[in-house]
């Protein structure tokens, strides 16, 4: 029996790549503050999607959200997989565990 397939994976540096490359000039000719407003835009559409929406429109509020995301770092200049282990990649930020256990009144 022949092994299926494995899904197409990719990682967040790969991820960043590919919006760079689709999107690059006309985020930096759009600048932070209108791709803000972008992200915002999309933020609120997750939160609808989340109350009142189908699992396959909360997906794609998702990959919107995270794309907008990624292109604001782009845009600045921000490497999201080397910010990403910086602030977890020992663990939670506040108590420095794996399993955080910080109190439920703090953030993490």
């Amino acid at each position: 029996m022949a092994d299926s397939p494995s899904p197409k994976q990719v990682s967040l540096s790969d991820f960043q790549l590919l919006i760079r490359r689709m999107y690059h000039e006309k985020d930096v000719a759009r600048g932070v503050e209108g791709t803000f407003m972008w992200l915002m835009e999309e933020v609120g559409e997750l939160a609808t999607a989340l109350r009142n929406g189908s699992h396959e429109e909360r997906v794609g509020e998702f990959a919107d959200v995270l794309a907008w995301l990624t292109t604001i770092a782009n845009v600045v200049g921000v490497d999201l997989t080397e910010a990403v282990l910086q602030k977890y990649g020992d663990g939670c930020p506040g108590c420095g565990l794996l399993v955080c256990t910080c109190s439920n009144a703090e953030k993490p």
